[in-house]
């Protein structure tokens, strides 16, 4: 029997049929896409049916093994954890995560901070960083002398995946997120197998966590019950458990350990000046929201750094 290529017809009619796409297609699609060889309107065809019909996490685990096959890899020795959110909530908080990863450091938790600019906020982790005086444009060698000597580093990235730039256009004028927000948090390039991460789709939830499981990793994925890609302030979050291949549902509730209930306008941040100033008086022992919101979400990647 003759095997038949599979082609954007084939791909978009299954997933518009509400079928699983098996592992060689999907596979096929994102390296069409990050080759270059999918136009605009396959692309962005190809994210929203995906998306209508519910990702799977067969799927997004084959989309990231797409990823880091045409990836620059870091090679970190040590154990290291990342905390990230998908973004996509729309609530324009400072960068928490990016925050919560410096924090993390200073508990004693080495950090391998994957992240970029901003796409539908005003300020990315990589805006921050920059802001704050941060060099973000380092290869892999340099991350990982980073992550050796001080503890931490960052990983931008257009630095380590630039295919995926032929999959910005698309992303822009869809305006809405996709499954590509979920695969940057999913893809760090160093692989870490500690992992904090905050999802703002409800309905991905378990499909995070159910590929981290597969990848054999361990840590956090969690949502606040507002809508936030974060530990919440203003109400219970969901939190699902990895540990040994297993996942646990838990909800966190910030007052049951003495944590002021915020509204999540208390969190709101600005531009990556504004928010690299809020993060420094963060540093400086300022209290407030801001200052809570790092604290707890910090918990999450040192909880995860120790398993």
């Amino acid at each position: 029997m003759i095997a038949i290529d599979p082609s954007w017809d084939q791909i978009l009619s299954t997933l518009r049929a509400r079928i699983e796409l098996p592992e060689p297609q999907i596979q096929w699609a994102m390296t069409q896409i990050l080759e270059g060889n999918a136009d605009i309107d396959q692309i962005k065809s190809f994210l929203l049916a995906l998306r209508d019909k519910g990702e799977t996490a067969a799927e997004v685990n084959a989309l990231v093994e797409a990823m880091y096959a045409k990836a620059n890899l870091i090679d970190i020795k040590d154990r290291a954890v990342d905390i990230v959110g998908t973004g996509g909530d729309g609530a324009n908080t400072i960068n928490i995560s990016t925050a919560a990863a410096i924090v993390t450091t200073a508990a004693g938790a080495r950090t391998i901070k994957h992240g970029n600019r901003a796409a539908t906020s005003k300020s990315g982790s990589a805006d921050l960083l920059q802001s704050l005086g941060i060099e973000i444009n380092l290869g892999a060698d340099a991350v990982a002398e980073c992550v050796r000597k001080i503890g931490i580093g960052f990983a931008f990235a257009p630095q380590f995946h630039g295919a995926m730039r032929h999959a910005a256009q698309a992303r822009k004028e869809l305006g809405v997120p996709t499954i590509f927000n979920v695969l940057g948090p999913l893809a760090n390039p160093a692989r870490p197998k500690c992992v904090a991460i905050g999802v703002a789709r409800a309905e991905l939830l378990n499909t995070v966590a159910e590929v981290l499981a597969r990848r054999e990793c361990e840590g956090f994925v969690f949502r606040g019950d507002d809508g936030l890609d974060e530990i919440s302030l203003s109400t219970s979050s969901t939190v699902l458990v990895i540990h040994d291949g297993q996942i646990r549902h838990e909800r966190f509730i910030p007052t049951e350990i003495g944590i002021e209930s915020s509204p999540v306008s208390a969190l709101s941040g600005g531009t990556p000046d504004e928010n690299a100033a809020i993060t420094r008086e963060i540093f400086a022992g300022k209290a407030g929201a801001h200052r809570e919101a790092v604290l707890i979400n910090a918990a999450t990647s040192i909880a995860a750094f120790k398993g």
